[in-house]
């Protein structure tokens, strides 16, 4: 596997589509920063980490959505910086996702972060992916 974090996208992307409640993941500790960012932004439900099943680990996310409509909270994940093209960003070129409804998710020098936190602590990086 080449890429790890779309391979993360699409597993949620496909449990998503497919109405799981939960969707198990390979971890890494990328993988683990980007669950956190998600956690903490309101798109998934709960995560926990579990060790020993694979060198690893596991990461398994509660999908999280709305009681009355059945509607999950992430619309759609973009991966944006492939292995092949690189894309990176300056703190003044921060993109905007759906007009600042989105969040871009960065992997900067100061760690994984959204490009708001990124903006606000004016550091650029490398834009991993969009989620809204």
């Amino acid at each position: 596997m080449t890429d790890p974090i779309a391979d993360y996208l699409t597993r949620l992307r496909n449990a998503i589509k497919a109405n799981h409640r939960v969707v198990e993941i390979p971890a890494s500790n990328l993988k683990k920063e980007i669950t956190k960012i998600l956690f903490e932004q309101g798109y998934i439900l709960n995560y926990k980490f579990i060790d020993g099943e694979t060198p690893a680990g596991v990461i398994k996310i509660a999908l999280k959505y709305d009681p009355v409509d059945k509607v999950n909270a992430i619309k759609d994940l973009k991966r944006v910086s492939r292995p092949g093209l690189r894309q990176y960003t300056g703190y003044k070129d921060m993109p905007r996702v759906l007009n600042g409804l989105g969040i871009a998710i960065l992997s900067t020098s100061q760690g994984v972060m959204t490009n708001k936190k990124a903006r606000d602590l004016k550091v650029g990086g490398e834009v991993l992916c969009y989620v809204y």
